[in-house]
């Protein structure tokens, strides 16, 4: 059995479990929420020594971090407790843009606790950074929650180098969390560099290129209502775009079968094999789909594999951008 735990932050650290469990999808975006089957999954998740639970406020919205309260009450010492703030959104799902104003931060993590019913937060991040608002004012407030005692650790999400800094320069940040995987590796130039340089630990989103990298998603399987991926918002799953990114995943289906696991496994194998600095987040809402997950902790890829994997899907073969919309991505 490999190592089950990992250290994020070298400054500010927080010991996680090695992989962590996105609760996305129970409420939102990926077909019809399921709260039954998302307490059932996180109970599991749990049981199977993966303790890292990651919500945030604007997921259902609002129903995410109550559905994840639930699943934890009687188990808050089991967990390390991730949530976001700074995506608003109204009561009816309406987007209301990005808040990281002091205020906003106070209001929300209040908000955020109730739901939760906890009385603390272990890892809070920023969602989105604000650019109207800047860093030091939005981490400023964040750090008086440390001194209050409802949070215990700060995080930024979808954060670059220049925001990082200036942020870390006011608190010390303990993880960025961001999207990365086989079919996603642009952090990897100056981002994965800053935070190393600075001891902030890495959780990556999406480690499965939104379900792509299973193996199991099809045209026809996105064409089922309510899953997000179907919508102009994610090129990747469009058209001509989706033909070719299917085809680099029948590469990675071919290295996985020549190993015995499955596609999903190797690519959160190889996530994982990116340094002990780094705890995905896969998010799923089924039992099976997450013990499937859970086993790639136990993979060993050789230097071969990687090297395998890494030609397989080689930078820039991916057709798309990984948002439609790339506007709330900071980028200074």
């Amino acid at each position: 059995m490999t190592e089950q735990t990992r250290t994020l932050g070298t400054v500010s650290p927080l010991t996680v479990s090695s992989m962590g469990l996105g609760c996305m999808g129970m409420s939102e975006f990926y077909g019809a929420p399921d709260e039954a089957s998302g307490i059932e999954t996180i109970h599991r998740a749990l049981d199977l020594g993966i303790t890292f639970i990651d919500t945030a406020d604007m997921y259902g919205p609002f129903t995410n971090e109550k559905l994840v309260g639930r699943a934890i009450s009687g188990r808050r010492d089991e967990v390390q407790l991730a949530t976001k703030f700074g995506n608003v959104r109204g009561e009816n799902g309406e987007r209301l843009g990005i808040n990281g104003s002091p205020e906003y931060v106070r209001s929300a993590c209040d908000a955020s606790l109730a739901r939760l019913g906890v009385d603390h937060i272990d890892l809070y991040y920023q969602h989105r950074v604000d650019p109207k608002v800047p860093i030091e004012d939005t981490v400023g407030a964040m750090a008086e929650l440390v001194q209050a005692g409802k949070v215990r650790h700060l995080g930024l999400s979808e954060a670059s180098p220049q925001t990082i800094r200036r942020a870390h320069a006011v608190h010390p940040i303990t993880a960025l969390q961001t999207e990365y995987s086989l079919f996603t590796r642009d952090l990897e130039d100056e981002i994965l560099p800053t935070i190393r340089e600075l001891g902030i630990g890495l959780v990556p989103y999406s480690p499965l290129g939104r379900g792509i990298l299973t193996g199991r998603i099809t045209a026809e399987s996105l064409s089922k209502d309510g899953d997000s991926r179907s919508s102009r918002y994610f090129p990747r799953f469009q058209g001509e775009a989706l033909e070719e990114n299917l085809r680099l995943v029948d590469q990675i289906k071919a290295i996985a079968e020549q190993k015995g696991v499955t596609p999903g496994q190797i690519a959160l194998a190889w996530v994982l094999a990116q340094g002990d600095d780094v705890v995905p987040i896969p998010g799923t809402k089924r039992v099976k789909y997450l013990e499937e997950n859970a086993a790639a902790r136990d993979i060993r890829l050789s230097d071969e594999d990687r090297e395998a994997l890494e030609e397989a899907v080689p930078r820039g073969a991916v057709v798309g951008s990984r948002y439609g919309d790339m506007s709330s991505i900071d980028q200074g």
